[in-house]
């Protein structure tokens, strides 16, 4: 937690570098901020060097990276300050700001939470589970059990017509099988 700008940039690096959030536009504000709030840091001519659109954004910025580690603690710093001003988003998920944050919210680790719900396949409980089950069963005894009246050319699949199934619909479920 006590570490100086200087070394955060060395772990940030990378994260910096693979981050795609930072396109074009943003590494040209960040430098721009560097150089005219902080002429000492960056001046004119290494701003136009690291501006320039003929190299690619990703190895601009690596090379405003290692520059900037090689002019100091100051420098490190200001360029976290433009970072924070212009890519508020980029800044706050750095490595060291999440380690910073998640150390400064409770030392005492919380207990761990079980996902419980990810298990759960609906909310009604285990006796709509029962009662689904016994409707089910219920339908099988009856279509194995059931007592009825053969029709001609029907067959032990409309077991269910003693249910109470009308006439037409009855008719439908013969005609269809």
């Amino acid at each position: 937690m006590g570490d100086s700008f200087h070394e955060q940039l060395k772990v940030d690096s990378w994260f910096l570098k693979s981050d795609r959030r930072l396109d074009t536009e943003l590494v040209d504000k960040l430098i721009l901020q560097l150089n005219r709030i902080y002429p000492q840091i960056l001046t004119d001519k290494e701003a136009t060097r690291f501006r320039d659109l003929d190299v690619p954004t990703c190895v601009r910025l690596a090379e405003l990276l290692t520059y900037l580690q090689d002019k100091g603690e100051e420098a490190c710093r200001e360029f976290y300050r433009a970072l924070h001003l212009h890519v508020e988003d980029v800044y706050f998920s750095l490595p060291t700001r999440l380690r910073r944050r998640t150390d400064s919210v409770d030392p005492v680790p919380s207990p761990a939470v079980i996902p419980t719900d990810r298990f759960v396949l609906n909310k009604q409980g285990p006796l709509f589970f029962l009662s689904c089950f016994s409707a089910v069963a219920g339908a099988a005894l009856v279509y194995y059990y059931g007592d009825f009246k053969a029709a001609s050319g029907s067959s032990s699949a409309l077991g269910l017509a003693a249910l109470g199934i009308g006439r037409r619909i009855r008719e439908v479920l013969i005609w269809y099988t």
